[in-house]
């Protein structure tokens, strides 16, 4: 499989001089594309309060629709219905906003996030997930991580594709997973939101004041957001040639995967 690591949405919240990047994985396949998120998408460039509401004050988008995905699939030369499955991380707006673009895909989640998203049960909840991003009747694919096996350390794991692995990693959100896909010489792990910066895993514990704060106060479950950052540090550590560690919004980890091709 062949695959792309693409940049769906730029944003500049406050006190972060990096900025963030909307990763996300484009797989080419013999049976089509596949997307790891989908970043921002076209509606809501178009309509940003629907669809994103009063979060975009502060994480400030760049809106630009040349990032969508849907453009950038099109400068591929592939069209609309070329992308035939979406596999999410969670379903927050900055991750979500994508689906539109691709109506025909089979959107792959988790069964617990999926059942945050249209049953909302906290205030948290409520606040993160607007049902502007579901208007189009997304195609939703459920799949129960805990009927399926082990996978490098983390007790729930389930094949959703061919070499696309969806790992439970609850915590930012109820339901959230990290995606693992296997690119032939290594397996790339895109951990989504499980963390938010290279800081928080690789030791150094430098990391924008500004990022952990928000992660602490969008966290479903922060003891769980600490466990993963503890399990993905160990892999970080581990440094293994066969595994590329990479999450949704650190714009260097982005760089060095674009820089490495896998």
């Amino acid at each position: 499989m062949k695959v792309h690591h693409l940049n769906c949405g730029s944003m500049r919240p406050p006190a972060t001089p990096e900025g963030l990047v909307c990763h996300v994985l484009l797989i080419e396949t013999g049976g089509g594309l596949t997307l790891v998120d989908s970043g921002f998408g076209l509606h809501d460039v178009a309509r940003p309060g629907r669809r994103i509401g009063p979060a975009r004050f502060f994480i400030r988008p760049a809106l630009d629709p040349g990032q969508t995905a849907i453009r950038q699939v099109q400068r591929l030369g592939y069209a609309a219905t070329d992308v035939r499955d979406i596999v999410l991380t969670h379903f927050d707006a900055d991750h979500t906003g994508g689906l539109a673009d691709f109506p025909g895909a089979r959107v792959h989640l988790t069964a617990a996030e999926s059942s945050a998203a249209r049953h909302p049960g906290t205030f948290n909840e409520r606040s993160r997930y607007l049902p502007a991003q579901r208007e189009h009747g997304p195609n939703l694919v459920e799949h129960r991580p805990s009927a399926g096996e082990r996978w490098r350390g983390f007790p729930a794991a389930v094949e959703v594709l061919p070499g696309v692995v969806l790992v439970a990693l609850p915590g930012h959100t109820r339901g959230h997973a990290a995606v693992a896909v296997d690119a032939g010489d290594r397996w790339i792990l895109h951990a989504g939101d499980a963390f938010y910066h290279r800081g928080q895993v690789d030791g150094s514990g430098r990391a924008p004041r500004t990022m952990t704060t928000m992660e602490r106060l969008l966290a479903h479950d922060r003891p769980m957001v600490r466990a993963n950052h503890e399990r993905l540090a160990e892999l970080w550590s581990a440094a293994d040639p066969a595994l590329a560690l990479v999450n949704a919004h650190d714009p260097e980890l982005l760089r060095r995967a674009q820089a490495s091709c896998w």
